[in-house]
């Protein structure tokens, strides 16, 4: 397309011509496409995130000025969605089915049938799965939950090791494991 048609394209699109706005998507998706690879965050499809753009710039075509190429404009939109999305991921990490090994999804299956108690290459497996588990935390939180619950210290140990006052402690606790059961949920859901 040349810069006429784009415009004329975009003119139409801005009156509501479903023709035209297919036309810009058909325009812009390869170059979308190519942007969201480039810059995707670690657990988001790729075509997820492309349609989430293409979405916001045909519900924003009457903010468009002309002032630059549209291209660069949907590409402005491309980067800050992939940006967006990352920096969510970032503060909200989420741990998928798809993303354990053979042996931690195993233990998954198995703790949603029966919670008793797992063979020895069960419990490396659930060990690894436990890793899995505590990087979706801060790593504050991560340390309180290794010193807690792995290394078996009292509050009052953590507390003296760490410098936090109890009642942070507890408090810290018990969101990390408000977190971790949130985790583990989802990992069941996408089990059943």
């Amino acid at each position: 397309m040349t810069d006429v048609e784009v415009k004329a394209c975009l003119a139409r699109g801005r009156e509501g011509d479903e023709k035209a706005i297919l036309e810009l998507f058909h325009y812009m998706h390869p170059h979308v496409a190519k942007l969201v690879h480039a810059n995707l965050p670690a657990k988001e499809s790729a075509e997820d995130l492309t349609q989430q753009v293409c979405i916001k710039v045909m519900g924003n075509l009457h903010q468009f000025s002309g002032k630059v190429p549209f291209l660069h404009w949907v590409s402005r939109i491309a980067v800050n969605t992939c940006l967006n999305q990352i920096r969510y991921e970032r503060h909200r990490p989420e741990i998928r089915l798809a993303d354990l090994s053979e042996e931690e999804a195993g233990v998954v299956e198995h703790l949603a049938v029966s919670p008793n108690e797992l063979d020895s290459s069960e419990k490396v497996a659930a060990a690894e799965l436990v890793d899995k588990l505590l990087q979706a935390l801060r790593p504050a939180d991560r340390l309180l939950m290794r010193l807690m619950y792995l290394e078996g210290h009292t509050i009052e140990e953590i507390s003296s090791l760490t410098g936090w006052n109890t009642a942070l402690v507890k408090v810290r606790a018990f969101r990390a494991r408000v977190q971790l059961r949130k985790q583990y949920g989802m990992l069941m859901k996408e089990n059943l």
